[in-house]
């Protein structure tokens, strides 16, 4: 009985104190106002995976989220998946030739055609490609709609959080070696992006350095999250872009 109180006054303070669960894993809610180049890429009506604003008529997100079986559309200006913001329909989706190529998760990288321009807006912007990829250690930022963990539910509103650029070497000996110069690695303490994620952004100073590929476990300690390399990756992209 005693041990039944202590756990109800615990319920009660959390309650009390406004307490919410790590997300994204390991995020905070944010406005779509302050990420206004996150996409939600929708599969026949519903939100399958994240994108990133390039222009008003390009969007690029990971080669994994396409379906030749499927109708997509873009949601974007709005803080849930499902609904608000801006919705438009998809005219062209092209993957990159050599993904899976190398390795399920080589080349991990999409550009997305739209068959009628956004309105541009607060909410509603285009994020730069990076030049070059920020040095290990730095800290970068991702946002999504995906799992805020292992077997845990997707978020009804837009997550982000921070994590930190890890060393190519070190995350090719934590992915038995199945990365290479076209991913780049990131991860931090309980954070991480997940399933349901993919597709969407890794920004460093303003600009788009990745775009989130693959994870084993969500926020596992031994195994960095993978990206698609933006600045490994753009000459392909602006190439693909010119023949969208």
């Amino acid at each position: 009985m005693f041990i039944q109180w202590i756990f109800l006054i615990f319920s009660a303070t959390l309650v009390t104190s406004k307490w919410i669960p790590e997300r994204i894993a390991g995020g905070h809610s944010v406005s779509i106002k302050a990420v206004p180049w996150q996409a939600s890429l929708l599969k026949n009506g519903i939100s399958n995976c994240g994108a990133v604003i390039y222009s008003e008529r390009v969007v690029i997100t990971a080669a994994h989220c396409d379906d030749e079986t499927a109708t997509f559309s873009v949601r974007v200006g709005s803080t849930n998946p499902d609904f608000g913001g801006q919705v438009v329909k998809v005219l062209r989706i092209l993957k990159h030739e050599d993904y899976g190529l190398y390795y399920e998760i080589s080349h991990d990288i999409a550009v997305i055609k739209l068959q009628t321009s956004l309105r541009m807006g607060a909410g509603v912007r285009s994020i730069p490609l990076a030049n070059s990829s920020p040095p290990p250690g730095s800290l970068v930022s991702v946002s999504g709609w995906g799992r805020t963990g292992k077997g845990k539910e997707y978020s009804d509103t837009l997550l982000e959080t921070t994590v930190s650029i890890v060393d190519q070497n070190a995350c090719r000996e934590a992915h038995y070696g199945e990365i290479t110069k076209d991913m780049i690695c990131a991860a931090a303490p309980g954070r991480d992006s997940c399933k349901g994620d993919s597709g969407g952004p890794l920004v460093f100073n303003g600009t788009l350095v990745g775009i989130v590929s693959y994870g084993r476990i969500c926020a596992h300690p031994n195994f960095p999250g993978v990206y698609a390399n933006v600045a490994e990756l753009k000459p392909w992209i602006l190439n693909a872009i010119r023949r969208l």
